[in-house]
């Protein structure tokens, strides 16, 4: 019972209009004369209403589409069907209920992220003990306890030896995540069964889930383009509905036919299906890992022509990956490696981390260093087994040029064991296993021209565009040179990046797409779309879903209008009664409704994203080290 109270209280025009109905029925069982006038007087307060707000609406420059309701109401009354009124007033304050019904079903998916917001933790003090305190006055360097099934409520490094969270809400990847001791914990996730202790490093308003439910609440603010679009559809449909009835009235004589027509012209289905197919759209959009700040990105979406795609951390990983192992011959190649990753270990250079990750992975046993210093610019020095070990660039150790000069896009860290080359690791930023798929799929979904823009070298940029299959390169830009790219491409522009100097060319574009779950804060605030996960295929993933949610909006919108028609036609020859035109046209919303919902799936053709990714061996980790002999190289 208070549900249905506080659901009347919201809509009180459709509580009103319930209330007249159920006391004037009895009054008309009852024969009482009066009952005409009290439903008619109430019929024309409603059109009062009506009309107030479409003049309000007319003077803040929108047009109003409430013309053909109000006239309805009003013929209606004045040829006496005033239960075909009362029924165009329920219609009309019942399509209120039924698109907020319908918005809050396809809202589903990202309302969940704001309900399972964490709103405490549990601080540690120095003796270990928990206390609970509000997220917003958690400090970095805070020590908190996460409990099991907990969600973890700020970014954090992880204290404990190990922990299993669960990702989904971030990532959509159902597997629980592995993390150890020093991994960065994600604020979002679900602690697994073992109560675990992180260390903050972000603020509750800094960390990852606050970012993105900021982003979800600025998609469910967001009004389309379109809906202006079904303003403008409405302006002819309401000439052709007035030409209707005057052509019934002029060829029959009878005015109740204009009652007839009218009745059933109500524009209430242009207005309901754009926002519902939108925010459909929407919602499917964040089932699978993408948020889409605001609905009108996804008309923009349906017409992009050109791709503006940066190539470090977007269609590569950015970050440089041991590739290749170039050894002397007098060297052991597993006791070359073992060497240098005992000194990179105390070493925090990305080129340093890659050599430390390709060992371990590759199970090679790393012995301690001793007396590991680091200089600036050339490498790191130590002894491992009594031997002096350095490992740097080869302007340093590699006097002789026994390595051969690096391909493009590489870099050579080479190793000296003492005094004398031992060899060089081949370092490079690796291709996303799902670039080339992307790529092929931003031409199938329409895109005319797909450029690459990049800071990098011509010649690195050149060969990995080949690679992927982009035509076009714009190669050693700056931040501004990117946004003069982006601004004479032809429009709409899609571009696609992930670090602080794609932020300008995200903002410029017409739509920018930043690739978030690795990417700079910078790049996802000014973007209009953000992909959560670790793959780019998500990226040409939002032209299939943008183009859908168009189509079926204007499907929509057409089956309304459509379906309007026909029963204006039916209502001029007099087969239709008013009131039961006024029944149909309820009909006709329910349609247009439940055709918009369908924007929240896939069609049939689109394959799952999980079996795209499958096919191109997508996971998180970019290299797979399966041996060493397949690194090693004599040199």
């Amino acid at each position: 019972m208070q549900r249905i109270v506080s659901f009347l209280k919201r809509y009180p025009e459709l509580a009103a209009t319930l209330a007249v109905g159920i006391t004037a029925a009895p009054m008309a069982w009852a024969h009482l004369p009066w009952v005409q006038w009290y439903v008619s007087a109430f019929a024309l307060i409603m059109a009062a209403i009506l009309a107030w707000n479409m003049v309000k609406e007319i003077m803040a420059g929108a047009w109003g589409v409430d013309l053909l309701a109000i006239t309805a109401i009003i013929s209606t009354v004045l040829v006496g069907e005033y239960w075909a009124a009362l029924i165009v007033c329920l219609m009309l304050s019942g399509g209120e209920a039924l698109e907020d019904y319908a918005g809050q079903r396809a809202r589903s998916q990202l309302t969940g992220l704001l309900e399972g917001a964490p709103t405490t933790a549990h601080k540690l003090d120095g003796n270990d003990i928990p206390t609970d305190v509000a997220i917003e006055t958690i400090e970095i360097g805070d020590r908190l306890l996460i409990r099991p099934g907990e969600v973890i409520p700020v970014d954090g490094t992880l204290q404990s030896d190990t922990a299993l969270t669960e990702e989904s809400s971030l990532t959509g990847e159902p597997l629980p995540v592995e993390h150890k001791k020093g991994d960065k914990i994600l604020s979002g996730g679900v602690n697994g069964s073992d109560a675990i202790t992180i260390t903050a490093s972000a603020r509750a308003a800094d960390s990852e889930y606050q970012k993105i439910i900021e982003l979800v609440q600025q998609a469910q603010d967001s009004q389309a383009p379109v809906v202006r679009l079904a303003d403008r559809v409405a302006v002819p449909f309401t000439i052709i509905a007035f030409i209707i009835a005057g052509v019934a009235f002029w060829i029959s004589g009878d005015p109740v036919r204009i009652a007839q027509v009218l009745v059933v012209a109500t524009p209430c289905p242009l207005l309901i299906a754009a926002p519902v197919a939108f925010l459909a759209g929407m919602n499917r959009a964040a089932k699978e890992g993408i948020i889409i700040k605001d609905s009108g990105t996804l008309e923009r979406l349906a017409k992009i022509q050109t791709i503006a795609i940066d190539k470090t951390g977007t269609l590569t990983y950015g970050h440089p990956e041991l590739v290749r192992i170039l050894i002397d011959q007098n060297f052991d190649a597993q006791d070359v490696l073992a060497k240098a990753a005992a000194v990179e270990t105390h070493s925090s250079h990305p080129l340093a981390a890659a050599i430390v990750t390709a060992a371990q992975e590759l199970g090679t046993p790393t012995p301690p260093a001793t007396g590991v210093s680091e200089i600036t610019g050339k490498g790191v020095t130590g002894t491992v087994s009594g031997q002096l070990v350095e490992v740097g660039s080869g302007r340093w150790l590699d006097q002789n040029q026994r390595a051969p000069e690096p391909q493009a896009g590489q870099i050579l860290i080479h190793i000296r064991i003492d005094n004398q080359w031992a060899g060089a690791f081949v370092m490079q930023d690796v291709l996303r296993k799902d670039a080339k798929t992307t790529i092929e799929t931003f031409k199938n979904s329409g895109a005319e021209h797909i450029m690459m823009i990049t800071g990098d070298g011509e010649t690195t940029a050149k060969s990995i565009a080949h690679e992927v299959g982009i035509d076009e390169v714009r190669a050693s830009l700056l931040p501004k040179q990117k946004v003069e790219a982006v601004k004479t491409a032809p429009h709409p522009v899609a571009a696609v990046g992930d670090g602080v100097n794609d932020a300008p060319v995200l903002a410029t574009a017409d739509v920018g797409i930043a690739m978030g779950a690795r990417g700079s804060s910078a790049a996802s605030e000014s973007a209009d779309v953000v992909v959560m996960h670790d793959d780019i295929y998500r990226a040409s993933r939002t032209i299939t879903i943008g183009k859908r949610t168009m189509r079926i909006a204007m499907q929509a919108i057409g089956i309304g209008i459509g379906l309007s028609i026909l029963l204006m036609i039916i209502g001029a020859a007099g087969i239709m009664p008013a009131v039961v035109g006024a029944f149909m046209q309820e009909i006709v919303d329910l349609a247009c409704i439940l055709w918009a919902l369908l924007a929240a799936r896939p069609s049939k053709e689109e394959i799952p994203v999980e079996d795209v990714l499958a096919a191109n061996s997508q996971n998180t980790k970019r290299t797979e080290y399966r041996s060493l002999s397949e690194l090693v190289e004599r040199a």
